[in-house]
């Protein structure tokens, strides 16, 4: 997909505040800090359009970014920052989950996890708890720019064992810095939304209806 126009619209808390646009949706969620932000940049060949920050727990909404009239990417709070009040936690987790159940325009959630280490106890979770409720996951692992060539397979494959990962999902290797995995990246989002199909042709959401 060629990126013509990448535009922030609203940082939202709730479905009254979920954009209009009918609109397929693409969903980041990962730990904090763990470069969210930095993926939707290079995906969209932008340097500052999705703020980073060193500060772990920063983004507290969900992050709307629409990409030119075609989809959006849109950032969850990052989870597993300790130093974010429980009830707080509480809130984010209880908003997130609606939105993942919940909102009929969201096609793929990806799943971003640092590839220098092994996925924690909350990636594990969340990759769980997506699979409990079919909800379409794409693993993507950051910063492999941090590790030399040689090794990628190594921690992609402990990558893979420790989430008991699935063979029908996707699995992108990214790195930010580099601009690796952006094409396939790209490619998986395409394939998903239908991107350039006639409309009697896009796919339906695999999402399931729940009341």
């Amino acid at each position: 997909m060629k990126v013509n126009q990448a535009e922030f619209i609203i940082s939202a808390v709730g479905p009254s505040q979920y954009p209009p646009d009918a609109l397929p949706e693409i969903a980041l969620a990962g730990r904090s800090n763990v470069g969210k932000s930095s993926l939707i940049n290079r995906m969209i060949q932008r340097k500052n359009l999705a703020r980073t920050s060193s500060q772990p727990g920063k983004t507290q909404q969900l992050n709307y970014y629409k990409i030119n009239s075609d989809l959006f990417f849109v950032d969850l709070p990052g989870y597993g920052y300790a130093r974010v009040s429980k009830s707080k936690r509480e809130i984010w987790g209880k908003f997130i989950e609606e939105y993942l159940l919940h909102r009929e325009y969201l096609k793929l959630v990806l799943l971003v996890i640092d590839l220098r280490h092994p996925p924690s106890k909350d990636d594990q979770a969340m990759y769980s708890w997506l699979k409990h409720h079919g909800v379409p996951v794409c693993v993507v692992t950051t910063k492999a720019d941090k590790i030399t060539k040689g090794h990628w397979q190594k921690h992609v494959k402990i990558v893979k064992e420790t989430l008991q990962f699935d063979k029908s999902d996707h699995f992108v290797l990214f790195s930010s810095e580099l601009g690796l995995g952006k094409d396939e990246l790209w490619s998986i989002i395409e394939q998903t939304i239908g991107y350039g199909l006639p409309p009697e042709q896009e796919p339906e959401s695999p999402l399931p209806e729940l009341s």
